[in-house]
């Protein structure tokens, strides 16, 4: 008994193409952001942190100062620099928060994406466990039982029969008061070592 699908098959590699395309693209953005740099030791992160953390206003006062004191002026201190260096932060902090969302949104679509991948196995695993009843469909028996211990579905059988056992247990001693008999013990996979 086989089927066919209405939907044309898609090549493995194509993902993988479109995924490195847009890394590619990613990367290619960090040269048109200004100012873009990469962190470098902890010890830098850490001074940079410290000093990104400062009050805008302090900087300001001290752009101020700096423009209307010629003693406080040093060979590379430009006041206007300041004040660009804090427009420029104001300015790309919805970009960095843009990117974040994106790649929120994305790990969250790499989620839905597995899960409709998973569906559709269990859909798949389903319905095989059903057919392999069946005497013609001898052939499926093996693929079952791969997709059994792929699942691990022994293990996990064997714990909800133990906790269903063990809710039953207790329920029972709540209705009578008398103490039930001691549910077994649950049931592993042998370790595969």
């Amino acid at each position: 008994m086989s089927q066919t699908s209405s939907t044309p098959a898609v090549p493995a590699s194509i993902h993988m193409e479109t995924a490195q395309t847009r890394i590619d693209e990613i990367r290619a953005m960090r040269t048109v952001i200004p100012n873009f740099t990469v962190p470098g030791t902890k010890a830098d992160e850490q001074r940079v942190h410290a000093t990104a953390s400062l009050p805008p206003e302090f900087v300001e006062l001290a752009a101020s100062a700096i423009a209307n004191s010629g003693d406080l002026r040093r060979e590379n201190t430009d006041p206007n620099r300041a004040r660009d260096l804090l427009d420029y932060a104001d300015a790309y902090g919805p970009v960095a928060d843009e990117l974040e969302s994106t790649a929120h949104f994305l790990r969250h679509s790499i989620k839905v994406a597995r899960s409709e991948a998973g569906s559709e196995a269990l859909a798949t695993y389903a319905l095989a466990k059903v057919l392999v009843r069946r005497p013609a469909m001898g052939d499926l028996v093996p693929r079952v039982e791969d997709m059994r211990r792929a699942l691990g579905v022994q293990a996990r059988l064997a714990k909800g029969r133990a906790a269903r056992r063990k809710a039953a247990a207790a329920a029972g001693e709540k209705k009578d008061g008398a103490a039930p008999a001691p549910a077994p013990p649950p049931v592993t996979a042998p370790d595969k070592r």
